[in-house]
């Protein structure tokens, strides 16, 4: 069954987590192949994109963070009209941060950011792209979603797109991906394997990102006791908690919980409960430097471990990058993507950077005015 088959009521953090049960967790099912559909559904009306034609919403198997198979859910959504030859080329958005709970997934509760997502997928509708979304390995399926392990994202999206074309032939295999924050750093690692990942049945043609945080395990290997003194913002206080829980759940055997207070335990398994709006809410004022009663840093190999995990790879790309980096932005400051864009030039990777006058949000809904030309010209090719 489904971690959040009930409502949560995290203790002395005043926080009750809005419960929504998943449906059934296919525990039983037999591992399939990655892309092997489980299950087909209709999407509730009101998760449509709107001017979407047809929307399901799909489990499929795809790769957890132990490299076993491991089921994913998603939602795919067709444009009006007849499929132009060859059919319908494919958008895979990679969505930003939602939480971690089963009840959390998008396919079930729609995004994060309703009000900005929505219009935003729905203009790559107009384009006359199919859109394929999954809620990622994790994230209304068994276990905890290893948030920002790239390499397990990157799976979640290329499979996405494989049991969405074998759900509807209308669908080309030509794709592309975008995502957005945590999608966006999604959205470029998935750019660095998709061919591998993909095979031959899959045309993959390149990746936009945006809001992507890179090089953010750097801004773990500080943190300890009293370290910082003081209270960040509750988004990045958040973050925090999202990739403690998830690295705490995917790599159990450094011992995770042995590095945190008892307040930080109990704040990282909030964040195993907790959407994303009631886990800013929680951790509003948090002194992170409370939270630890070692440093993390004399973890046996953490680095390394780290780069592994969420680190963002910065060669080995065959196909167009885009990045799109907000100047304003506080969610992920622009030094996270300036320097992410600098080893990639440095290695002659084929990325396109742009930057805007804005903030986390912001960035997404301005680059629009690039990245759809940009992805337009990657499907001419």
């Amino acid at each position: 069954m489904s971690r959040a088959a009930a409502c949560v009521t995290v203790a002395s953090l005043t926080m009750v987590g809005t419960c929504l049960a998943a449906p059934s967790a296919f525990a039983d099912d037999a591992a399939g192949a990655p892309g092997d559909v489980v299950e087909v559904a209709p999407l509730p009306d009101a998760l449509w994109i709107p001017g979407a034609a047809d929307a399901q919403r799909i489990t499929y198997w795809s790769i957890g963070p132990d490299g076993d198979p491991a089921l994913s859910t998603g939602a795919m959504y067709v444009p009006p009209g007849e499929a132009p030859d060859g059919g319908w080329p494919v958008v895979a958005w990679a969505h930003g941060t939602s939480g971690l709970a089963d009840h959390c997934a998008p396919s079930l509760v729609g995004p994060g950011l309703p009000e900005r997502d929505y219009p935003y997928l729905g203009r790559w509708l107009e384009q006359g792209y199919a859109i394929v979304s999954t809620d990622y390995v994790g994230l209304g399926t068994p276990g905890v979603m290893p948030y920002l392990d790239g390499k397990v994202e990157a799976h979640s999206v290329v499979d996405s797109v494989k049991a969405a074309r074998a759900v509807d032939e209308s669908l080309s295999n030509k794709w592309v991906v975008v995502g957005q924050s945590q999608g966006g750093g999604a959205a470029v690692i998935t750019g660095r394997y998709a061919t591998e990942y993909g095979g031959k049945s899959l045309d993959y043609r390149g990746a936009v990102g945006t809001g992507v945080p890179a090089n953010i395990e750097l801004a773990l290997l500080p943190l300890g006791p009293g370290v910082p003194p003081t209270a960040i913002s509750a988004g990045l206080t958040s973050y925090l908690f999202y990739i403690l829980a998830g690295l705490r759940s995917a790599h159990p055997e450094i011992g995770l919980d042995a590095y945190l207070t008892p307040l930080g335990a109990q704040y990282v398994d909030a964040a195993e409960q907790l959407c994303v709006h009631e886990m800013h809410e929680a951790a509003e004022g948090v002194i992170v430097g409370d939270l630890f009663s070692k440093p993390l840093n004399e973890i046996p190999n953490f680095y390394p471990l780290l780069v592994d995990y969420m680190g963002v790879p910065t060669s080995g790309y065959d196909r167009p990058l885009f990045i799109g980096q907000g100047l304003t932005d506080i969610d992920v400051p622009a030094p996270s993507a300036v320097s992410l864009v600098a080893a990639l030039t440095a290695n002659g990777e084929p990325v396109t950077f742009k930057t805007y006058p804005t903030d986390h949000s912001g960035t997404l809904i301005e680059s629009q005015a690039d990245t759809i030309p940009f992805v337009r010209e990657l499907f001419a090719g």
